[in-house]
């Protein structure tokens, strides 16, 4: 954003050029601005400098800009790790790091990586800094002392590379040892790593990691919405077929995870592998929404009704139920059953969203050796942060058209999918109730439905729920980071969120 423009009034403008008028005597008296002329030039020079003087340093800088080097070099580092020896896998695998999506995960890790390296050495657990995982090569091995933490051996491992490999690569490549299909990670040279900047090696990987599984969920995503855009341009499926596409994102998946399994801290393992299986489990529950239909036997999207095979009498496979009976033989209040689709529609929220967000903040702090206070403020910031995110994503659903969006506007009622809106206007109006349990299938099913959110005002009560986890996320914040830019930075990200537009 350019200072002196949107950042100032059209009054505060007219203002500011009346003072300089009238004072002109008092101004060219002053030093600093002896030369100046009242020409366009030096005009917008003199709002540049009163913006500044009214605008937090953060409001005038991206927050990108403070790892810029990490997010300009993200996507590249991801075709390191992804590429393959087929040009048509690769170029399917590659198609969405192409567009410029907001990137809004890897930014927040990258950012919570550098706020927590302003967390002093000695606060921080030494146990806790992967003193189990040394790499047989370090890449670094001349850094400050306060940024260094010393084994047995003399080796530095809180700044270790991200090892190659496990197995002898000749194992990992298969039949042809040139083939770069399961090639180990390319070394991380010096040079890439500023010691000022504070992000270790193996957050900067987590970064280009979560990037990898959140878009590998965007190619399986677009395939089971049937979308035909993303990020402006035909999707994945539409420009390579379905069963490239899903291909595609299982790759994605596979390299994501060999690339954290080489992290070699297995908690950090276990977060994210997780996140994963999330992922999977939040898409069902979007698919069939057990709090409103308690038929396990039949699976319902939008149109589309299947009666599922019966549940095996051999095998035993306990279920997490998310639900509380909704039985129209019992007597439950409209009340109760508006409480629990909330409860799981924020759960299912979490699973599909925040889940990634959190488990990649939370294994950043675990990388960086903090205490577990601090680790659980930033899991609860990456949780909070991840549920606003998406609650934003589904009124701009109402708000925004599809040009605006980059993606079909309107598609969450179209998949007979119910989110907040449409939650707060059943709350009101209960003949919802049969359209939602029918997902919308019906001819004016949908156009009654938006009707309904607008009456209601299901989009503003959205928004206030959004406000109340922005609110939470700026709490964990200040409480698990010290104030620094990175920090100001994060604040104004998770501020943003409520005023985006796509």
């Amino acid at each position: 954003m350019k200072a002196g423009t949107s950042m100032v009034s059209k009054s505060f403008l007219k203002s500011f050029d009346k003072f300089i008028c009238n004072n002109s005597r008092n101004i060219t008296s002053r030093p600093q601005i002896l030369t100046f002329k009242r020409n366009k030039s030096i005009f917008s020079d003199a709002i540049s400098m009163a913006t500044k003087l009214v605008t937090p340093a953060i409001m005038l800088k991206n927050p990108n800009s403070i790892v810029s080097n990490e997010m300009s070099n993200l996507a590249k580092h991801v075709m390191d790790l992804i590429s393959s020896g087929h040009p048509i896998l690769n170029r399917v695998t590659s198609y969405y790091f192409e567009a410029e999506g907001k990137k809004i995960r890897p930014l927040i890790v990258l950012l919570m990586s550098k706020g927590l390296s302003k967390i002093p050495i000695e606060k921080r657990n030494p146990l806790r800094l992967d003193s189990a995982d040394i790499p047989d090569d370090p890449v670094y091995s001349k850094l400050p002392e306060n940024l260094t933490h010393k084994n047995s051996g003399n080796k530095s491992i809180l700044l270790e590379n991200p090892i190659s490999s496990f197995s002898p690569l000749h194992i990992l490549h298969g039949i042809k040892p040139v083939n770069p299909l399961t090639r180990g990670p390319e070394p991380l040279p010096q040079s890439s790593f500023d010691v000022e900047n504070g992000i270790l090696p193996k957050q900067r990987r987590l970064a280009e990691i979560v990037e990898m599984i959140h878009t590998a969920s965007l190619l399986h995503d677009d395939v089971i919405d049937h979308s035909d855009t993303r990020r402006g341009k035909d999707s994945g499926n539409k420009a390579f077929t379905n069963k490239m596409a899903v291909l595609a994102g299982d790759f994605l998946l596979g390299r994501a995870t060999v690339s954290i399994s080489r992290l070699r801290n297995p908690e950090v393992v276990e977060l994210m592998s997780n996140s994963i299986a999330n992922l999977v489990e939040g898409e069902f529950m979007q698919l069939k929404n057990t709090s409103v239909d308690k038929n396990l036997t039949t699976i319902n999207y939008g149109d589309v009704s299947k009666n599922i095979p019966p549940e095996s009498k051999n095998l035993q496979n306990k279920v997490h139920d998310y639900r509380v009976s909704i039985n129209p033989s019992e007597k439950v209040s409209h009340e109760e059953v508006i409480d629990t689709a909330f409860d799981y529609y924020l759960h299912k929220t979490y699973l599909k969203t925040a889940s990634l967000i959190s488990m990649a903040c939370r294994s950043a702090a675990i990388l960086s050796g903090v205490d577990k206070k601090v680790v659980d403020e930033c899991f609860e910031f990456g949780k909070n942060i991840g549920i606003c995110f998406q609650l934003v994503d589904d009124m701009l659903d109402f708000t925004v058209s599809k040009k605006a969006l980059g993606k079909p506007s309107g598609a969450d009622l179209s998949l007979g999918i119910a989110t907040a809106p449409v939650l707060y206007a059943w709350k009101e109006d209960k003949s919802l109730g049969p359209l939602i349990l029918r997902n919308f299938s019906e001819k004016s099913d949908v156009q009654v439905a938006v009707e309904a959110v607008k009456k209601y005002n299901g989009v503003e009560q959205t928004r206030k729920l959004a406000e109340k986890y922005r609110d939470m996320a700026l709490s964990n914040l200040r409480t698990a980071l010290p104030n620094s830019d990175s920090r100001a930075a994060l604040e104004f990200l998770t501020n943003s969120i409520l005023s985006r537009k796509k």
